[in-house]
């Protein structure tokens, strides 16, 4: 279990080992989350684009156009509602 003090000003140090567990570093931003049982939930929010950038991509996939990218939202959304 990772400890941090709360100092005068309202910061907290995140410990390294948390830091290093959520690849957090400078500049990276978090979110807290307070859930119903007054627990804190510390997301990272921060994601580069050269981190995700080409996930989608597979060699030798055909484009889709944008009106089948549209018509399977709809259908998904459609089918989230049966």
């Amino acid at each position: 279990m990772a400890l941090a003090t709360l100092t005068s000003k309202g910061q907290v140090t995140i410990p390294k080992a948390v830091r290093d567990s959520l690849q957090l570093h400078t500049g990276d931003k978090v979110e807290f989350v307070i859930t119903e049982s007054k627990e804190a939930l510390l997301r990272p929010i921060t994601k580069k684009v050269d981190d995700i950038f080409g996930r989608l991509h597979k060699q030798g996939r055909k484009p889709i156009s944008i009106e089948k990218i549209d018509a399977g939202i709809r259908q998904k959304i459609q089918e989230s509602f049966e």
